[in-house]
């Protein structure tokens, strides 16, 4: 306690809000760091733990506020321990979104933080010169812009890195830190992040239009009256990033966060909703509302891959399906065995524990060596015991052309190219090409044509002919006479049904691009084999990418002859 005066002279009541406050605090922390202990995968083993944690932080909230008064008087409160108390609960919505994949807590996540901001409460930490304060300072600023950059509040991303560069510089001038490379390291990554986008959209007064890629309302082509489709649902996905040459941001790659934004929803504003700031009275555990889970997982090993893929399979509702969704550097096999099984074709590497050639492959010498941490086709053999959805995103996906659906469940790999165009080669630190067809077709289709900038009328004009593109392509699926079952199976689930359609979207527009009939190799591929006459190479889809093409005054990109026979 301060000074206010010796301690025998303070009142009963006010020594017991002191005492009761300590012990609020003290328990919120031994929690909070119980939370770190808990094993990130499975959904059940934590929430009761992360419910008590809650409770207390709301005690602790609500209690601040009720004593300020007293609690400034007679313990000293200061400003930023209320700030500390408002980040703490900041990052419990931001790793209860996480766990659950509900949007909505982002935005209660935001509310906290942002009140944070704007009511100082670490605006006097600098006077103090204690070097750790600051750096709690600096870390509440990048976990700000992680929620603000998932929200897509790019302008308030830009007002934050500024500040935060402000305070780093402020920081590093004061203390003479060893941490400033890292610090400056991040303005680096969260600066990458905000220029990903290859396509400006733009206002007619130059702004710039922030797109979602969320899925919306009017984002999945509704399934038509008489469709036979399966009635599988997405529960579960993991989002696995190893791409060494790809910016990354809080263990985030721009591919992984654009395969996230994919499969989730557009958020609610629980605050608007309830009628209340979010800091006013309550921290209330908002409602949820329907997304797949989703494990994010930055270069794990392959025990922690295969300890997450074992708790998803195991925790996975009755007609439900797992994604996997792999964005990896290439493991290649050094040469051609008697007998070449699922092991025999290399994969992905999801852990780098050895030096990359050229940042992107890796070739075996030693042909009997196979590779630690390479996830190879066979290794998820066990797990097509239920539904499974894969994209593989690397330079040897085609490795997975050699599945084998062993136990008859519906099983479907996505397949990247292997490689590019030369003159798209360049742009790979921004994310992958396929992986940003699979998030946002249409910035993808305009990259690809050559185009850097967008007005919005023309962008609004182009989303919706796509839109209607979409809806023939989910009929060409459905109608087709030689489509493998699997696909269909899926289609009943809105996020997988969008992301096959944007998928033969993507593998038809590689297929009339000039640049990219060079070699087959630029060519997304798929197991099963879709039916390329009555999909990616439809008469009548091709018509649709032309008047796309015509739309946006790129036609010239496009050969016309693959429409001989239309």
């Amino acid at each position: 306690m301060s000074s206010g005066g010796a301690e025998d002279d303070i009142p009963q009541a006010e020594r017991k809000t002191v005492t009761d406050f300590c012990y609020l605090l003290d328990k919120s922390k031994q929690l909070f760091n119980g939370l770190r202990d808990l094993p990130q995968y499975g959904q059940k083993q934590w929430q009761s733990y992360f419910g008590r944690t809650f409770d207390v932080y709301t005690k602790l909230w609500k209690f601040q506020q009720q004593h300020r008064q007293v609690l400034d008087n007679r313990y000293g409160l200061k400003r930023w321990q209320i700030g500390e108390i408002a980040s703490k609960i900041g990052q419990l919505y931001y790793h209860y979104y996480l766990r659950t994949s509900e949007t909505s807590y982002l935005n209660e996540a935001f509310s906290f933080y942002s009140a944070i901001r704007q009511r100082s409460y670490y605006s006097q930490v600098n006077k103090e010169d204690r070097p750790e304060l600051v750096v709690k300072k600096l870390r509440y600023y990048a976990r700000f812009i992680v929620v603000c950059l998932l929200l897509n509040k790019m302008d308030v991303v830009k007002d934050l890195v500024k500040e935060l560069s402000d305070e780093i510089e402020d920081y590093t001038h004061r203390f003479n830190t060893e941490d400033q490379v890292e610090w400056n390291l991040v303005l680096q990554e969260v600066a990458a992040f905000i220029e990903a986008d290859p396509v400006m959209v733009l206002n007619d007064d130059n702004t710039i239009v922030i797109t979602s890629n969320r899925l919306s309302e009017t984002g999945a082509p509704l399934l038509e009256q008489g469709m036979i489709v399966g009635q599988l649902a997405l529960a579960d996905a993991l989002i696995i990033g190893n791409c060494n040459n790809q910016v990354k941001f809080s263990e985030l790659t721009i591919d992984m966060f654009r395969m996230l934004q994919a499969l989730e929803r557009e958020p609610m504003n629980l605050a608007s909703q309830m009628n209340k700031p979010g800091m006013q009275e309550t921290t209330e555990k908002p409602a949820r509302r329907e997304n797949p889970h989703k494990y994010l997982l930055y270069k794990p090993t392959f025990s922690q891959l295969y300890t997450f893929l074992a708790a998803s399979f195991k925790e996975l509702p009755a007609n439900s399906v797992l994604l996997i969704y792999l964005s990896a550097t290439g493991v290649f096999p050094s040469g051609r065995s008697d007998s070449e099984g699922p092991y025999d074709f290399g994969g992905v590497l999801t852990n780098s524990n050895r030096d990359i050639i050229n940042g992107d492959a890796i070739h075996k010498r030693n042909q009997s060596y196979k590779e630690m941490h390479c996830l190879h086709p066979g290794d998820l053999y066990p797990f097509t015991r239920k539904p499974l959805f894969i994209i593989v995103d690397s330079s040897n996906s085609v490795a997975y052309k050699n599945f084998t659906n062993l136990f008859g469940q519906p099983l479907v790999c996505l397949l990247s190219p292997t490689a590019y165009p030369k003159a798209l080669q360049d742009q790979s630190q921004r994310g992958s090409l396929f992986t940003l067809f699979l998030n946002n077709p249409l910035m993808a289709f305009l990259f690809v044509s050559g185009l850097s900038s967008m007005r919005r009328g023309l962008w609004d004009k182009c989303q919706d002919y796509l839109r209607k593109i979409n809806r023939d392509i989910a009929q060409l699926l459905t109608h087709s006479r030689s489509i493998d079952q699997s696909f269909l199976q899926f289609f009943g689930d809105e996020f997988l049904r969008l992301l096959l359609t944007r998928f033969i979207f993507c593998s038809a527009t590689m297929r009339m691009h000039k640049i990219f009939r060079q070699e087959t190799r630029n060519y997304p591929e798929s197991y099963p084999q879709l039916p390329r006459d009555e999909t990616v190479e439809n008469p009548h889809l091709q018509k649709h990418i032309l008047e796309l093409a015509s739309i946006l005054d790129v036609r010239n990109v496009f050969l016309e002859n693959t429409l001989d026979d239309y």
